[in-house]
């Protein structure tokens, strides 16, 4: 007998990405985002702003996000939304609407840890993409996490090293502010190192005992290494700006793989993926993928639109959550940190 397939309406406002997804079982049916540009003008994200945009943006992001599956809400079999960690407005609009539209149809709801998702996002049923199997390790790089993650199961994680000050993903946006790069710069970054020499400029790598990672002393480096410079060349920054974030990048991959590569050898266990919206970076994954070879690590690298912030990776979490019955009540409060 054929079992009936499961449908999981996800929902995800964790920041500044008004996100829906609709799953059947693994498979992703629709995965919406809708982006707040007005943070721009601001250089940074404004909580208040964010969560105000939110309201506007929830009810027709879920709209399209059913009408592109092709899923009457009467079909649905569950309700996940992002839990934490996050900014507390942004979440309260999410998790609202999850409570009462899991109320009004009577189905269960799924509170989810937004870093949980990031990693899990490799189960998602995609052509072309494996999946990991228990245990691996999962390095989550974003602008608010850097973590390695011990990965034993579907719901059991162990961080076993993390940044000690900044992200990486803020060492990349306020390194591109200091070269006076828009916001969000990361990307920026990533684009002009593209076509820069990594060898070009060195910086000091910082010593931090074990696993963890330590991104605020580059970052005043990278700050005194422009001033020095700009003050000799008031043209440094146009002149260089290729080779000066390619040796940026440079230097933080660096700093991720040695804690990698130590992490691999610590645990034995050679099947390491990564998530969160700094995997994107390309010089990441080409170095990730440079040490399948080296190393003999099998890697795992999710689809591009599943590693920044979107509800299908909300929503795989809901679905294996739905399959061993771990349910919320209307109870249940965001929370602007969360135990991992």
């Amino acid at each position: 007998m054929q079992q009936k397939p499961i449908f999981i309406l996800a929902i995800e406002s964790s920041c500044d990405d008004t996100a829906a997804a609709v799953l059947q079982d693994s498979k992703v049916l629709s995965n919406i985002v809708a982006q707040q540009a007005i943070h721009e003008q601001y250089g940074g994200v404004v909580p208040e702003l964010a969560s105000r945009a939110h309201q506007q943006n929830i009810v027709p992001v879920i709209d399209i996000a059913l009408k592109k599956a092709n899923i009457d809400k009467s079909e649905l079999s569950g309700i996940a939304f992002t839990q934490g960690p996050g900014l507390m407005g942004s979440l309260l609009v999410g998790s609202s609407f999850a409570k009462s539209m899991a109320m009004s149809l009577d189905i269960p709801l799924m509170a989810v840890n937004h870093m949980h998702a990031h990693i899990l996002a490799h189960f998602i049923d995609e052509e072309g993409f494996d999946k990991p199997e228990f245990p691996f390790l999962a390095m989550t790089i974003s602008g608010g996490h850097t973590q390695i993650v011990k990965v034993k199961s579907f719901f059991e994680m162990e961080i076993i090293g993390e940044t000690t000050d900044d992200a990486v993903g803020e060492a990349f946006d306020k390194s591109a502010k200091i070269l006076g790069l828009p916001y969000p710069g990361g990307p920026l970054i990533d684009k002009y190192a593209q076509l820069g020499n990594p060898k070009a400029f060195s910086f000091t790598k910082p010593k931090v005992d074990g696993l963890n990672f330590s991104f605020s002393g580059l970052k005043t480096q990278i700050l005194y290494f422009v001033q020095k410079n700009v003050k000799e060349n008031p043209d440094f920054i146009t002149e260089n700006l290729n080779d000066i974030c390619a040796s940026i990048q440079y230097t933080i991959i660096q700093i991720l793989m040695d804690k990698l590569k130590l992490a691999a050898v610590e645990t034995g266990i050679h099947q390491i993926a990564i998530g969160g919206g700094v995997s994107a970076n390309s010089g990441i994954r080409a170095t990730l993928k440079e040490g399948e070879k080296k190393y003999g690590w099998k890697t795992f690298i999710p689809k591009f639109e599943y590693t920044t912030d979107n509800a299908a990776m909300i929503g795989i979490v809901g679905y294996h959550k739905f399959l061993e019955n771990k349910f919320n009540d209307a109870s249940v409060v965001s929370k602007a940190r969360i135990e991992f």
